[in-house]
């Protein structure tokens, strides 16, 4: 195994990871904005308004997208475990 190898596979790991993440990420970013906007154009200063609506977003995001996560994940486990024989040695 080479270091360019181990990099790929390195990077393959985190772009797995930062796709298994983007619509949660994504929906509570929105949410957060959306609510700040809101908050700033009426001055309410709630500290449990701004948390409130993202956790609910957050796991809204993780019903809808929890199928399309978990084939990714598995897609990249399958595929690292299948190429193990190649990896060793």
């Amino acid at each position: 195994m080479s270091s360019d190898f181990i990099i790929g596979l390195a990077g393959q790991a985190v772009l797995t990871t930062l796709k298994a993440s983007a619509p949660m990420l994504i929906l509570g970013l929105l949410v957060g904005l959306i609510v700040s906007i809101l908050q700033a154009t009426t001055q309410i200063q709630e500290q449990t308004l701004a948390f409130i609506p993202k956790i609910v977003a957050v796991m809204l995001a993780v019903l809808l997208f929890g199928p399309w996560v978990l084939n990714t994940l598995v897609d990249f486990t399958f595929n690292l475990l299948n190429n193990l024989h190649n990896y060793i040695g």
